[in-house]
């Protein structure tokens, strides 16, 4: 990040009756396609049967906060070249790309607190100064990130202009505010669904961090493809092991081919053997592309079925988990307070 001011510093509607109500639905409708973290996006329904309403009037985005508009990032992009942006611009890009403009106000908040706080713990990190750049734009690596005419592009026509100041009202509604420990920024991963409740960071990852720990998340059966199955013969998971050079003993029978799965306390699989080998969780749900680390086993004529609920790593603030809190009533601040165990809200680091 450069110019940063402090940071560098110290080490810191008019649309009425019938028209109103087509143009709403439309806004809906588009906004079954938007899904964060990467979520399946659903096919746009056929809207050529709707009678024909006017191009509905653009709404207008707040300005942009003082603190924001005054940082910049240094963005690399996934063509390789590294783009220099306002943090407000950066911040809009990003949580647009992870989770949907049809969420809550009050979650919309919360990501863009996040993704804020996130970015800054990414710069103390250095991880791209070789590349000339503060962050990048590979969720795998940093986090996602839209610009502005893809994502209208994907809104629609109908929604864009609402979407768009949305989110740069989420933006400009939190400018500044960082999420600390210790009076540092935290790493403030999120995901997109939980099985009831968040995971250690410990139990994924293997490094304890006191902010990073379980607790319970409100989401549920509203969530789109909450739970889901993947289905592989035994040649398949044989295969599969093989490939990965595991060296399991895929001998025997398929009944015996997975053994002593073992829980972590939010009921995700802390381990299971395959074949001899021990896997943890997270390895068997790379291994098998799972959507989640919560899954069941079951077996039956030399076919495996994993049944899984939720979606992501299970660590930090989930994003359906933070919409139904903002729906239910909670503001931005005590849906961060909640995801992240002992936090502070600070202004402008």
């Amino acid at each position: 990040m450069r110019n940063w001011n402090s940071w560098r510093t110290m080490s810191a509607p008019f649309l009425t009756g019938l028209a109103l109500s087509v143009v709403l639905l439309l806004m809906s409708l588009t906004a079954l396609g938007d899904a964060p973290g990467g979520g399946e996006a659903q096919p746009t329904p056929d809207l050529l049967t709707l009678p024909a309403v006017p191009t509905p009037a653009a709404v207008p985005e707040p300005d942009p906060g003082e603190w924001d508009s005054t940082q910049t990032l240094r963005v690399l992009g996934g063509d390789g070249q590294v783009t220099e942006m306002t943090m407000a611009d950066y911040l809009w890009g990003v949580t647009a790309a992870e989770m949907p403009a049809s969420f809550e106000e009050q979650a919309l908040r919360a990501q863009a607190v996040c993704a804020r706080t996130y970015s800054l713990w990414k710069l103390r990190a250095k991880s791209h100064e070789t590349d000339g750049a503060d962050i990048c734009t590979d969720s795998s690596c940093c986090q996602a990130y839209i610009s502005r005419e893809d994502a209208a592009q994907r809104w629609g026509e109908g929604a864009a202009s609402a979407y768009t100041a949305k989110i740069a009202s989420a933006v400009a509604d939190t400018d500044g505010q960082v999420l600390t420990y210790e009076g540092a920024p935290i790493q403030a991963v999120f995901f997109s669904s939980a099985s009831g409740a968040t995971e250690d960071a410990e139990a994924v990852w293997g490094r304890a961090l006191p902010y990073l720990v379980s607790v319970d998340s409100p989401e549920g059966e509203e969530v789109p493809n909450y739970r889901s199955t993947v289905t592989l013969t035994a040649e398949q998971v044989r295969k599969v092991a093989a490939e990965a050079g595991l060296g399991a003993d895929l001998s025997g029978e398929p009944s015996g081919w997975f053994q002593n799965l073992t829980r972590t306390a939010s009921g995700r699989v802390a381990g299971v053997e395959l074949g001899g080998v021990s896997l943890s969780g997270g390895a068997a749900r790379n291994l098998f592309a799972l959507r989640s680390a919560c899954f069941d086993i079951s077996q039956e004529d030399g076919v495996f079925t994993f049944s899984v609920t939720g979606y992501g790593h299970g660590v930090g603030m989930s994003q359906y988990g933070a919409n139904a809190m903002a729906r239910e009533g909670s503001g931005w601040r005590e849906i961060l307070t909640h995801y992240y165990t002992g936090t502070q809200l600070q202004t402008g680091l």
